[in-house]
């Protein structure tokens, strides 16, 4: 199986933060991650330098290629950035 991942540490979140399902909205200094597998891709987010991972809300989402997921991770970070209660915003797929 074909797999990737990307992490980006440091990402300070937007007023409002980012919302997951375990915990609701976090705030602050955080890492996100996000792992592409069997044509899905997972992201999570963890406050920066702790251990436990949160699932963002949205995700797992459908993603086609190892390249959209890149895409992906790239608008998840900047959707954090901006906060708001950010959650994973929905891949574009292109028309087959």
């Amino acid at each position: 199986m074909t797999w990737a991942s990307w992490t980006t540490t440091d990402v300070y979140t937007g007023r409002g933060g980012v919302r997951t399902d375990e915990l609701g909205i976090v705030t602050g200094n955080v890492t996100v991650h996000t792992t592409w597998a069997g044509g899905e891709a997972q992201i999570a987010v963890q406050y920066s330098g702790a251990s436990e991972w949160f699932t963002m809300t949205g995700s797992p989402v459908p993603c086609r290629s190892e390249r959209d997921s890149r895409d992906l991770h790239e608008s998840v970070v900047e959707a954090v950035r901006d906060g708001g209660g950010a959650v994973v915003p929905s891949p574009s797929l292109p028309s087959p």
